[in-house]
């Protein structure tokens, strides 16, 4: 969590907070963490992460089929230079033709992209995997 030190007013009418870390968040970044340690860390903290690169139209399907099932993800959007920390991250990644990102984890554990992740509710499989991880009660 951060707390608010200062503040100033921009010249188009926004404003410019500036920040000073209070505690230790989950979500704080600590820039002596490397890109690899932070995704493995999330992917450990949260029991349904998607990692996307931005405006990625497949996320977007991937959190409408969660939202449709009373699940609400961890979205993080990567920047093209941690794609290759999350691929390093998952040894088994980019497994079966499907792209690194996006790439959905559910309990620590990497489902895939898309087409697996469809291929999961298809099968009956996905409700069961979201209750046994805590995200989703029946």
């Amino acid at each position: 969590m951060q707390g608010v030190h200062g503040y100033r007013l921009r010249s188009d009418g926004g404003v410019r907070l500036e920040l000073t870390p209070t505690s230790n968040s989950p979500l704080a970044i600590d820039i002596s963490e490397s890109t690899e340690m932070r995704i493995q860390r999330l992917i450990t903290e949260n029991p349904v992460i998607i990692f996307s690169r931005s405006a990625c139209c497949m996320c977007h399907v991937m959190r409408r089929l969660f939202s449709s099932l009373g699940v609400h993800p961890t979205v993080i959007e990567l920047e093209e230079d941690e794609i290759g920390a999350l691929s390093a991250s998952q040894p088994d990644s980019g497994g079966g033709g499907e792209t690194v990102a996006p790439a959905v984890f559910i309990g620590g554990t990497r489902v895939g992209g898309l087409e697996s992740l469809v291929g999961l509710h298809l099968s009956g499989h996905l409700v069961p995997k979201l209750v046994e991880v805590g995200a989703l009660a029946l």
